[in-house]
């Protein structure tokens, strides 16, 4: 995965949500604070929740927009963020959510690149319990 896409701000360890709209509006607000998207994107993930799921399994939710929201990302990024508490997510807890921004496609590849380090076990463990960005990072990228 391209190592531009993770800002080391767009890493949060230590996060709590106490439900699954509150997690995904927090991914959307990192995306917000690091210049990726603007504000009417967070809007669209949590529409894209109510959709289909984003939880991809190993504790991990990936959410991103809708197809109708492109126009409001300003560059592709993702984030990464824990909740070390969990978060209920139909059912299934969540800890590592990784919000994504990406245009023109962009999303397909990265949803694969990202599927393909989180449903590997180890990985997936490596990141769960991760005590620095910089190991968040290497591990992503």
């Amino acid at each position: 995965m391209r190592d531009d896409l993770l800002d080391p701000r767009a890493v949060l360890l230590h996060e709590s949500a106490p439900d699954r709209e509150a997690a995904i509006r927090r991914c959307g607000q990192v995306l917000v604070e690091v210049g990726a998207v603007a504000e009417p994107y967070i809007d669209a993930m949590v529409e894209r929740e109510r959709t289909i799921s984003t939880y991809v399994g190993e504790g991990v939710a990936i959410p991103h927009g809708t197809a109708a929201s492109k126009e409001d990302i300003k560059r592709d990024a993702i984030c990464f963020v824990r909740f070390p508490g969990g978060v209920d997510w139909d059912g299934e807890q969540v800890t590592v959510c990784v919000g994504i921004a990406a245009r023109e496609g962009g999303h397909v590849p990265l949803l694969a690149a990202l599927a393909e380090i989180l449903l590997d076990p180890g990985r997936a463990r490596t990141l769960r319990e991760a005590a620095d960005i910089q190991q968040v990072i290497k591990e992503l990228t």
